[in-house]
């Protein structure tokens, strides 16, 4: 069993119950509230936060949380995770909570909380294999299974920041639990991101008008504080752009035996564009 005192103690005054909204505690390996509803821990480290009504749908599978893991752990991505940290930690000060909104492996909230050493972080994902992983990314971690698009397991005005690294956004709940004046930062791709193998491998795209879609999707409750695109490139092989593909929402897309098919097609070596655009909002 993990320990659990070490795993959530330090965010579980963050914490509601999905059910009635009645401040959780830590007892044992559980998490309860007065009302006597009860969420065991995993043994992995994480709490499940679902309602009994909630179907993980799309959840990033076992298999895209791995290949996820496998590709960040090259550090292709860190010139993201690093600005991101930067920007997140200039605007805590140095303290306070940090919730990841579909946090995945928890990859970008660690490096935050790397940069942040005053800081905890709470990690979001629908998927118990995220999860899994994010419980055991950083020690200020605490991870729990829950639905974006309900209302969040987090108290009002709990959390100094949240992180939205290409994770859906609900508006209403951020802007709930984020304390006045803390900021979201959002990451999204952009249309350039990976290039040609968009088209080469069938992929899904980025339409030239996200941002666009992201800015209206926030802006009744949230104000553009600074905006800045990053890109970057790089030389990948065959394995590495699997990876890469079956990371996101393009393994759904493309039957695998395909998918490898069309790899094989390519260069051994393939420059592959990265661009990201990085928005803080204001609360």
């Amino acid at each position: 069993m993990v320990d659990d005192g070490r795993v959530l103690a330090d965010v579980v005054e963050l914490l509601v119950c999905p059910l009635c909204g009645a401040d959780l505690t830590l007892k044992e390996a559980s998490l309860r509230c007065p009302a006597g509803h009860t969420f065991d821990l995993a043994k992995q480290g994480y709490a499940n936060l679902l309602p009994g009504n909630a179907k993980p749908g799309t959840a990033d599978t076992a298999e895209m949380v791995a290949a996820r893991a496998d590709f960040l752990g090259t550090g292709t991505f860190a010139s993201l995770a690093d600005a991101l940290a930067e920007r997140v930690g200039v605007a805590l000060g140095g303290g306070g909570a940090v919730l990841d909104a579909g946090a995945g492996t928890g990859y970008y909230l660690g490096r935050v909380l790397d940069r942040s050493p005053g800081s905890v972080g709470l990690a979001l994902d629908i998927s118990k294999f995220a999860a899994r992983r994010a419980a055991r990314a950083h020690p200020r971690i605490g991870a729990a299974v829950a639905d974006l698009w309900r209302p969040l397991p987090v108290r009002g005005d709990a959390v100094g920041a949240i992180l939205n690294v290409f994770a859906p956004r609900n508006a209403a709940e951020f802007h709930r639990v984020l304390r006045p004046g803390g900021l979201l930062h959002v990451v999204t791709p952009s249309s350039r991101h990976l290039g040609t193998l968009v088209s080469e491998l069938g992929l899904l795209s980025v339409d030239e008008e996200k941002t666009d879609r992201v800015d209206a999707t926030l802006g009744g409750r949230f104000r553009l504080e600074s905006r800045e695109s990053l890109e970057t490139e790089a030389t990948l092989g065959h394995e590495e752009i699997a990876t890469l593909v079956g990371m996101g929402p393009s393994a759904h897309h493309v039957p695998a035996d395909e998918l490898a098919r069309r790899i094989a097609k390519l260069p051994d070596r393939t420059a592959v564009p990265l661009s990201f655009v990085l928005s803080a909002f204001r609360a």
